[in-house]
């Protein structure tokens, strides 16, 4: 007679692959084997996506148990390191695996954390922008414990991500990430930003929603993305023009519409618009306070920004004559006396004159009828005057976004693609305030885990930033770690995420040769990376693996073989999504669409027991600890806030004792009752056990605080816009402290400290390297972009097969994509296979021909190209990485560059084939 099976378990989990998250689910448990993720529905009230969740997640059964998983700890046999090299793996014990890497660790410390260009010894690389943190465990405590730590050997993150924005973002209305306020907005312009694929469930059902209800949202991008086939309009823009487009609008609005459509009280007194501009570029300021000074309409005179009873005067064309300084770079009184002064709004007024929609049209390729109505719908839609009541508080409504999506904003012309979405939402008073322009998170001002927090008084009557100093005392001359971004890029800051939002490509760049003024840039003793593919995931990925291949010992937290990890000297099986423990923050403001009516913890737990040999993260963090003589230090750390809650609170002590190691569960144990007690006052406090049950303990998050402009108000603070006078004086001190040391090789870079931004010839930059690299524009006629896809978490789960037959159904997933009527011209066929080339580099893949794309545009969705990956290196489809270059000169002032590339395609040959391998590896079947 046969067994009754047991009644099926339901596991309270989430899932993290990408920053859409996290996505709450159950996981349905049969006899000890995960057999169905489903949506976790006592969520649904709670989480902004009714606690639904996307196709990556369901992907998760079949993460857990691929058969091409790495489950038992691996060492490389072969002490050549190459691409075309057989690593040798063998797999040895945990002990064997910790002694070998505890030996290294040892080593370092006893011969100094530093090496002798004064770069930490040891590196590590996570990818998929932070998410990583949420399956790491406490690994994050030992690399505190540990000290310095490299951690800017880029995959892609800093400089292929919303780089600009989150500079610019934070640095005027700390806004890590930008959104519009979906639940509220009627009208928004979507730049590039491609939402309903990088959006997550939130992001997919609140625009979605806000459609039905009566959004207009207007795509503008080279090729019609998902998200783009659902707006109301798509606008098809040239490559890299955005920022013309965007002039072209603040033009109409400045000089084609009366004035009084503005917002003309939220210019006066929430930004810096009514503030004097001396004949130098400066702030005319009081000759004793310092304090830029503002013209007062009724008292006709000069006062300072922060007077008591101040009018401010947005205009005053003519200008005025004042007793002023100016002050200027290091302090410097450039101007005294008697000067003559115009409002930074005048300014503006002047430098935007210019850039009208005809100018535009030439430019980007979009009518100037077309750019002079999106103005004026945008404006309509503004409700300037009009209030709403959030949480018993009223604020203005003003129901306008603009978005930017990546390469938008980020690469040359970033800053001017967010300065002018910033401008957009300034005009009409919809930043920061319902309905218009909103931040989610900050991640460079402190306290990273509360935003409205994070604002408190700076210079000038804006708020506070964390810039990097570039005074001749504050400067630092030799860069903390190999990327330099406290040396060389002021806006990064210098907090947890500034190493990982630097160049950092230059890590690897100057591997081969180093720069004038800095430290020789040398190989890391010991690199550690996890949930990481640089070999896939950056630019110049074979250049990349060569120099991966130079590193002396590499430890690889590895799922599968893949072709980062085949450069591996050890590698640890990695416990996965559904095997592992840890608990996180939830809920607040966070990524993309992740703004709460709720916030507080969720755990992450073991659905079914640990496959092979895998160990979790949190005990090989504390054996690794151990094992280097860091136990006390680890859990200070962990103490301190490093699991995510600190233990000691001041509704009670649940911290660990410092000198003993405390296994996973006793460790998270104590994270569950600290989070529990933060989250009641103290009036609950729950054990590990309860948190297995119940999954999630969340409490009410004000609406209110989704919104910056209640606290400047407040505070008496300004928006730091439109006029950059602070970032241009940065400019010109960074200059001077790299002039000291002979740098000059980032001259064009400094050029971009401007206090108003001018219109640049992007396109032209990137054909200008495609000339220094061999080639011609007419010879290389198209522009190669790349696209998020929802359903590949930046290629973290491209070895999962349900993965590849959903993105099978999803326009793109099958090949290069090509306008219709172009390939006609040129004899190319759906489903022909082509080279598509640069004047160095090569790859191949097969057609899908769209009407929904430019003439000029090619686009390869996704991080492909794979050789290693088991699954992924048999898809044959193209990458933009293997063709882009990593280039000083493609390095806007931020540090970052973008995904785009000039190329020429032509149909593949059989020579071709002959001279070089399909992309990736074995060639499927076109479908």
């Amino acid at each position: 007679m046969k067994k009754a099976a047991a009644a099926p378990r339901r596991v309270p989990t989430y899932c993290y692959q990408c920053v859409a998250g996290p996505d709450l689910l159950t996981v349905k448990v049969q006899d000890g084997v995960a057999t169905e993720v489903e949506p976790n529905f006592c969520a649904a009230e709670v989480h902004p996506g009714g606690g639904k969740v996307c196709v990556k997640a369901f992907g998760l059964i079949q993460k857990t148990y691929n058969p091409n998983r790495v489950l038992t700890p691996m060492k490389r046999t072969n002490p050549v390191k190459g691409r075309k090299e057989d690593p040798g793996f063998v797999p040895i014990s945990w002990d064997e695996a910790f002694t070998l890497i505890a030996d290294k660790l040892n080593a370092i410390r006893a011969e100094g954390l530093l090496d002798e260009s004064g770069y930490p010894r040891m590196a590590a690389s996570f990818g998929g922008g932070g998410t990583p943190q949420s399956y790491m465990g406490t690994f994050p405590a030992f690399l505190s414990a540990w000290g310095p730590v490299d951690m800017g050997f880029g995959s892609g993150q800093g400089v292929k991500c919303y780089h600009s924005e989150h500079l610019y973002g934070e640095f005027w209305h700390r806004a890590f990430i930008v959104a519009p306020d979906t639940p509220s907005c009627n009208y928004l312009i979507s730049c590039g930003s491609n939402i309903e694929a990088s959006g997550g469930v939130a992001g997919v059902w609140r625009h979605a929603n806000a459609r039905v209800r009566g959004m207009k949202r207007v795509q503008v991008e080279p090729h019609l993305s998902v998200t783009g086939a659902c707006s109301a309009e798509w606008v098809p823009i040239k490559p890299k023009t955005d920022a013309a487009f965007l002039f072209a609008l603040i033009h109409v609005m400045l000089h084609e519409v009366p004035v009084d459509r503005l917002d003309i009280d939220f210019l006066k007194r929430r930004t810096a618009s009514s503030y004097l501009v001396g004949p130098g570029g400066g702030y005319l300021r009081d000759p004793q306070s310092h304090k830029p000074l503002v013209w007062d309409a009724v008292q006709q005179c000069a006062r300072e920004h922060d007077a008591p009873g101040l009018v401010e005067t947005l205009s005053v064309p003519q200008g005025v004559q004042i007793e002023a300084i100016e002050i200027g770079a290091d302090d410097e009184i450039t101007h005294q006396g008697l000067l003559t002064g115009v409002t930074a709004h005048d300014k503006l007024m002047a430098h935007m004159q210019p850039y009208s929609p005809e100018w535009a049209a030439g430019v980007c390729d979009v009518p100037a009828a077309t750019m002079r109505r999106i103005a004026l719908e945008y404006l309509e839609h503004a409700c300037i005057g009009q209030t709403t009541e959030v949480d018993g508080v009223t604020l203005p409504y003003r129901p306008v976004a603009v978005t930017l999506g990546k390469t938008v904003n980020n690469g040359w012309g970033g800053y001017e693609c967010c300065w002018a979405r910033t401008l957009l939402a300034t005009l009409v008073g919809a930043l920061e305030v319902p309905g218009g322009t909103i931040g989610t998170t900050v991640r460079l001002a402190k306290p990273l885990a509360e935003r409205l927090l994070s604002v408190k008084p700076g210079p000038d009557g804006f708020m506070s930033y964390p810039l990097n100093p570039t005074s001749k005392e504050g400067w630092l001359p030799r860069p903390n770690i190999r990327n330099a971004y406290k040396t060389m890029v002021p806006l990064a800051g210098d907090g947890a995420w500034s190493q990982a939002l630097g160049p950092t490509h230059f890590s690897w760049m100057f591997l081969d040769e180093t720069p004038e003024g800095l430290p020789t840039v040398t190989p890391p003793d010991v690199w550690f990376f996890y949930r990481t593919n640089p070999s896939i995931s950056f630019w110049d990925t074979q250049a990349l693996g060569e120099k991966m291949a130079r590193f002396p010992f590499v430890v690889a937290f590895a799922y599968t073989r893949d072709e980062s990890n085949h450069f591996a000297d050890v590698l640890l099986p990695d416990a996965t999504d559904l095997e592992s423990l840890q608990l996180i923050r939830i809920g607040g403001t966070k990524y993309v669409e992740q703004f709460w009516d709720h916030q507080g913890y969720a755990l992450r737990q073991p659905a079914v027991e640990m496959r092979g040999e895998t160990r979790d993260f949190t005990d090989i963090a504390t054996e690794l600890a151990r094992r280097t003589g860091l136990l006390a230090p680890y859990n200070a750390a962990i103490n301190r806030g490093a699991a995510g809650a600190r233990l000691r609170t001041a509704h009670g002590d649940y911290a660990l004792q410092e000198d003993v190691a405390h296994d996973r569960d006793a460790i998270w144990d104590a994270v569950c009752k600290a989070a529990s007690a933060e989250l009641s006052g103290g009036t609950e406090v729950h054990g590990l056990d309860w948190w297995r049950e119940q999954g999630l303990m969340t409490r009410p998050f004000p609406r209110l605080d989704w919104y910056l402009f209640p606290v400047l108000e407040r505070q008496g603070l300004r928006f730091e816009m439109p006029y950059q006078e602070r970032l241009a004086r940065v400019g010109v001190e960074l200059g001077r402290r790299l002039h000291e040391r002979g740098m000059h090789w980032w001259d064009t870079q400094l050029a971009e400290y401007q206090a108003l931004p001018k219109w640049k010839d992007f396109p032209g930059l990137w054909e200008a390297e495609l000339q220094r690299s061999g080639g011609e524009s007419p010879d290389y006629p198209f522009w190669l972009l790349t696209a998020r896809s929802m359903q590949y978490a930046w290629g973290g789960n491209a070895g999962v097969q349900m993965i590849r037959e959903v993105a099978e159904n999803i326009a793109g997933h099958r090949g290069l994509i090509m306008n219709t009527r172009r390939a006609v011209e040129l004899g190319l066929a759906e489903g022909d296979e082509v080279v598509i080339r640069t004047p160095q580099r090569l790859t191949r893949g097969r057609l899908v021909l769209r009407q929904g794309i430019r003439p000029d545009t090619l686009l390869a969705i996704g991080q492909f190209d794979h050789w290693e990956t088991p699954l992924a290196k048999d898809f044959g489809l193209p990458s933009l990485n293997t063709l882009a270059s990593m280039s000083m000169e493609l390095t806007d002032a931020t540090g970052s560059s973008a995904d785009i590339v000039r190329v020429a395609l032509h149909k593949a040959t059989a020579a071709d084939r002959a001279a070089a391998p399909a992309a990736g590896g074995k060639r499927r079947a076109h479908a």
